[in-house]
């Protein structure tokens, strides 16, 4: 039996027992707080890349997928998405396939890894709503592209982000989410009244609300407002200062609750890496291709020594994440942390967990 002494993240001192990977116990003890945090791993469901490995480079190889999972351990990151983007249908075929065979290969991905996201190529062709991704690769809904992705994935793409604009959007969430995928709704230009038929034909979440849009929108209505506004949809948030502001996040946390707020990082491959010029990535179809100029990496936390993901601040203070999982309505989203987390990041266990080497006492944990 092994056990460890630190604060939950209520602030209460705990002792956390485990034996082997299995969690035994969190129990409450008397004495001085400290400095260690023992809080639940956290959850992030879209990870382009991270620590100069990209899920969408045209060598990624499942050794890679390997080295991003092993490093976002060290981020207090247990549980997350591998994200595929917009790109040739060969080139997101390898992507996902090397996240299967990873998969395979790996006891530390298969543990880690919850499913593949597949974040385009069927989103608006508009500049502002398509952000990033490339344009010659957009290309309308397609079901039978969507049936190659999960055989080459072996049937684990668990979260398909499509704008719902294409004629063909509407059956295709229907068919999509009938068989237990959460179909998210992202990077998208749609009427308001298009978002109420994507919702009800199944869509269950927003990803990024607030990013991937035009810069300037109708004052009312829009597609924003329409999906804070839509009950039946949860929303993902990329919460670092920087995409949204603080006054837009809390307004927009305020109308989803944190009930059905999700926190991401949307991290690419600088994450994590040491302050620094790095060559700049241009995304293409084939993959991500070097140029001569450079990209920036600056650290915007002082005293750290690399660059943290693009949502370190809110995976600080997020207790508890969650992930897609098949099944009915009832359980569209399960939280699945480490110890458990109760109402707002208590931390109680939930029966035998995983823990992973080197994760105890390292989620977030303060600057």
């Amino acid at each position: 039996m092994e056990e460890r002494i630190g604060l939950d993240a209520g602030g209460n001192l705990v002792r956390l027992s485990w034996e082997g990977s299995q969690l035994v116990e969190v129990a409450p003890v008397q004495g001085e707080p400290g400095r260690v945090f023992l809080l639940p791993l956290l959850v992030d469901i879209q990870v382009n890349g991270y620590a100069g490995g990209d899920f969408n480079a045209p060598d990624v190889r499942p050794e890679e997928v390997r080295a991003i999972t092993r490093r976002l351990w060290r981020e207090g990151v247990g549980y997350y998405c591998p994200t595929v983007t917009t790109g040739s249908r060969e080139r997101m075929l390898r992507s996902v396939r090397t996240i299967a065979a990873a998969w395979r290969e790996f006891p530390e991905v298969a543990d880690s890894v919850l499913g593949v996201h597949v974040e385009g190529p069927f989103i608006s062709p508009e500049d502002g709503p398509r952000g990033a991704h490339p344009r010659e690769h957009v290309r309308p809904p397609s079901y039978q592209e969507y049936l190659d992705w999960q055989e080459a994935a072996e049937g684990r793409v668990r979260i398909v982000t499509l704008s719902p604009e294409w004629p063909e959007a509407i059956s295709f969430i229907g068919r999509v989410a009938g068989e237990g995928v959460v179909v998210a709704i992202g990077h998208t230009a749609a009427e308001p009244e298009r978002i109420r038929e994507a919702v009800e034909a199944g869509a269950r979440l927003s990803t990024h609300l607030g990013n991937g849009a035009h810069a300037l929108l109708p004052r009312h209505p829009n597609y924003i407002w329409e999906q804070l506004a839509e009950d039946r949809l949860w929303a993902s948030f990329i919460a670092d200062g920087h995409h949204l502001p603080f006054a837009t996040l809390k307004a927009m946390l305020r109308a989803k609750g944190p009930e059905r707020s999700v926190l991401i990082s949307d991290a690419v491959r600088l994450a994590g890496m040491k302050p620094g010029r790095y060559p700049r990535l241009q995304r293409t179809g084939g993959g991500a291709a070097p140029q001569r100029t450079g990209a920036a990496c600056r650290n915007p936390l002082p005293g750290r020594s690399r660059a943290p993901p693009s949502s370190w601040r809110c995976q600080r203070g997020t207790s508890h994440g969650v992930l897609p999982r098949r099944g009915g309505a009832d359980g569209l989203f399960q939280s699945r942390p480490v110890a458990g987390a109760s109402g707002r990041g208590q931390m109680v266990p939930r029966g035998p967990c995983q823990l992973h080497p080197g994760a105890v006492g390292r989620a977030a944990r303060p600057p």
